[in-house]
C-alpha cells in the first residue's frame, strides 16, 4: 500500500507561560575536546495514536489548539525543556569541555500536520516502522550556533479517520527517557484540568495561523533532519554499584546487542551518561571485542520500553493511546545512553542503538 504523504500545516513556537526566575543551568560535559556540538545528536523519541474522540469531527487539530495553553503551563514547571544549548569559554572539571543548557524561555517547537489514511489502516501497515519518522519533528542541533536550535519539539498529526497522533522528540542532552515520560504525564493532566476549566469548548482559545501552501511549505520553516537511522535499540537493567559501571556495562550491553541484532556497532561509539548532579556526560568510548571482561555479565539483564512507563496517557478523558512507539533517533553511528534508575535491585537503565549502516556482524 502507498503511503500518501504527510503534509504540515502550521508550525509556531510555544513558549513556558511565565518567565522563568531564577534561570536554571543543566551542565554539559564532553569528555573530546574536538568534539563540537553538531556531533552531539540524539534524541528520545515517542508517538502516541489516538482513536477519535468526536465521532463528526476530529479532536487532533482541536488538541493542537488547546495544547498552546496547557503546554505552556507545563514548560512553566519544567523549563528546561524550552532551552537551548550554549558553549562555555572555560574548561570544566578533569580537562572536560563544558556547555550548558541554560532555561532561557526560548520554548519548543510545535509543528501540526495531516496525512490522508486513516489511523487504523496506517497501524496495520507492514511497513509501519519505516514510516513513523513521519510523525516526529526533529532539527539536529546546528553546528556553529547550538544556541538557536529547539531542544524539544512537539507534532500533532491528524489522519483521514479523525484519529491523530502525538510525536515528541526530545535531545539526549537535555533529558532521558524517565524525564520525558514524567513530563508527558504532568502535562496531559494539565491538558484536561485546562479543557474541563473551559467547558471544552470546540474553538480553542488559541490557533495555529495556516500556512498559505502546505504542499510547498517555507524551507525555513519546514526544515528538518532526514530520517537516517533505520537502527534498532535494546535495552538493559543493570545491577551494580560500581562507580565506573558506565563503560564496561556499556560496552557488554553493546556485545549483546550485536549478537541479538547481528549487527556491528563499529570501534568507537558515543555514550551518554545522566549524572545524579543534574548534568549529562558525553564521551567517546574505544570498543574491543576481544578485551571485555565478564564480571558484569550476570548483573546485565535485557528489558523494554515497555517496563518504564505504562503510557496510559490520556488528553481527553480517559481515552488512553491505542498504540506507542518508542526509539532513539537520529543516531547515524549508533549510540549509547546510560540512565541512573532509582528501583529495587535495579541501578541503571542501558540503550543501545546500533545503526543499520554499520554492516552485519559475522
Amino acid at each position: 500500500m502507498d503511503m500518501p504523504k504527510l503534509q504540515y500545516e502550521a508550525v509556531i513556537t510555544v513558549p513556558p507561560l511565565k518567565i522563568t526566575v531564577p534561570r536554571r543551568v543543566r551542565r554539559v560535559l564532553v569528555s573530546d575536546p574536538n568534539i563540537d556540538a553538531g556531533k552531539l545528536r540524539g534524541c528520545y523519541q515517542v508517538v502516541m495514536y489516538y482513536e477519535n474522540v468526536n465521532e463528526e469531527e476530529g479532536f487532533g487539530w482541536v488538541l493542537a489548539g488547546w495544547i498552546v495553553e496547557s503546554l505552556g503551563i507545563a514548560l512553566s514547571e519544567n523549563p528546561m525543556l524550552a532551552g537551548r544549548l550554549q558553549k562555555k569559554a572555560d574548561q570544566g572539571e578533569g580537562g572536560d569541555t563544558e556547555m550548558e543548557i541554560v532555561s532561557n524561555d526560548c520554548g519548543i517547537r510545535m509543528a501540526e500536520a495531516r496525512i490522508s489514511i486513516a489511523l487504523s489502516d496506517f497501524l496495520e501497515s507492514s511497513d509501519r516502522h519505516n514510516l513513523e519518522h513521519d510523525l516526529v519533528f526533529w532539527k539536529d542541533i546546528d553546528e556553529q550556533s547550538p544556541e538557536f536550535s529547539p531542544l524539544f519539539y512537539v507534532q500533532v498529526t491528524n489522519f483521514k479517520c479523525g484519529g491523530y497522533s502525538i510525536g515528541i522528540s526530545c535531545s539526549l542532552l537535555l533529558a532521558d527517557f524517565l524525564v520525558v515520560d514524567n513530563f508527558l504525564k504532568k502535562w496531559a493532566d494539565i491538558h484536561k484540568n485546562e479543557a474541563l476549566r473551559n467547558g471544552e469548548t470546540k474553538t480553542p482559545l488559541f490557533y495555529h495561523p495556516r500556512l498559505k501552501n502546505p504542499e510547498v511549505p517555507p524551507p525555513n520553516i519546514i526544515r528538518r533532519t532526514p530520517y537516517k537511522n533505520g537502527g534498532q535499540s535494546l535495552l538493559f537493567k543493570i545491577t551494580s554499584e560500581d562507580s565506573e559501571f558506565e563503560r564496561e556495562s556499556a560496552r557488554l550491553c553493546v556485545q549483546e546487542a550485536e549478537k541479538r541484532l547481528q549487527r556491528k556497532m563499529g570501534s568507537k561509539f558515543s555514550l551518554f551518561v545522566k549524572e545524579r548532579s543534574e548534568a549529562m556526560k558525553a564521551e567517546t568510548c574505544a570498543y574491543n571485542r576481544q578485551a571485555l571482561g565478564r564480571g558484569l555479565k550476570n548483573q546485565m539483564t535485557s528489558t523494554t520500553w515497555d517496563e518504564f512507563g505504562a503510557y496510559d496517557i490520556s488528553f481527553h478523558e480517559e481515552k488512553k493511546p491505542v498504540h506507542v512507539s518508542r526509539w532513539i533517533g537520529s543516531a547515524s553511528e549508533g549510540n549509547v545512553v546510560a540512565v541512573k534508575y532509582p528501583k529495587e535491585g535495579v541501578s541503571a537503565v542501558i540503550v543501545v542503538t546500533l545503526a543499520a549502516e554499520n554492516g552485519i556482524l559475522n
